[in-house]
């Protein structure tokens, strides 16, 4: 019989977010909510262990962000673990680089007054290959290759019998997906993540990730990418 790996994604729960901005650099904190969800998310992810009989694995991993090291931290206790989890920069949000926590309008503003550049498409916040010409900046596929590398490399060390769970942002994890060969990039771009609702994948030895479990969010026409 082949042997079958299995790992999941969490975005973060509801959180205390500025109005219109990107939210990679926010450091606020989970909303009660927020809390709620993160609580429940555990019920999730020990049902599932319990239908494929596998053990997740700890500690858990997280982006560095507050709201997802709150939401893996919560769910980790209610599965009745004390280990906080691994918290990784690989894991965080698409980064906007020095224009962290400015409102759009205030980035259009700088961006239009700046001759270096020329003038953003009209959909920058949500094209797959735009990055900000800004330090520090990430377009949404690279972000996407950063956690899939960082996915990629816990799970060459992973035990089959146990499950991975990764803690982060929505956007990033969709365009990981793309790079893992689970979504296309139309799919990646037309989907979005239901806050701290994991999604589940497995494989079999030499075979391609496929999603098994859990629901992709479809995301609304024109909906920002805010996380």
């Amino acid at each position: 019989m082949s042997q079958i790996q299995y790992f999941a994604i969490v975005r973060h729960g509801d959180y205390y977010q500025i109005p219109d901005t990107p939210s990679a650099n926010q450091p606020y904190a989970l909303t009660p909510e927020g809390e709620a969800q993160a609580k429940q998310c555990a019920g999730y992810i020990a049902q599932f262990c319990q239908d494929k009989i596998i053990k997740v694995q700890f500690p858990l991993h997280s982006s560095a962000s507050l709201r997802a090291w709150q939401t893996a931290s919560l769910a980790g206790a209610e599965l009745g673990f004390r280990e906080k989890p691994v918290e990784t920069y690989a894991l965080g949000e698409r980064s906007v680089g020095s224009m962290a926590n400015l409102t759009i309008e205030e980035i259009n503003r700088a961006l239009s007054s700046d001759p270096r550049y020329p003038t953003p498409p009209d959909n920058w916040k949500s094209d797959s290959h735009y990055r900000l010409p800004y330090p520090g900046a990430e377009s949404l596929l690279q972000a996407g290759q950063r956690v899939a590398d960082y996915i990629t490399d816990v799970l060459h060390t992973s035990d089959s019998e146990l499950l991975p769970v990764f803690f982060g942002h929505g956007a990033s994890f969709r365009h990981a997906m793309f790079h893992l060969g689970i979504l296309s990039l139309d799919e990646a771009k037309a989907r979005s993540m239901y806050h701290a609702k994991p999604i589940f994948f497995c494989r079999k030895a030499g075979g391609a990730w496929q999603h098994i479990a859990g629901e992709w969010k479809p995301r609304s026409k024109g909906q920002k990418e805010m996380d």
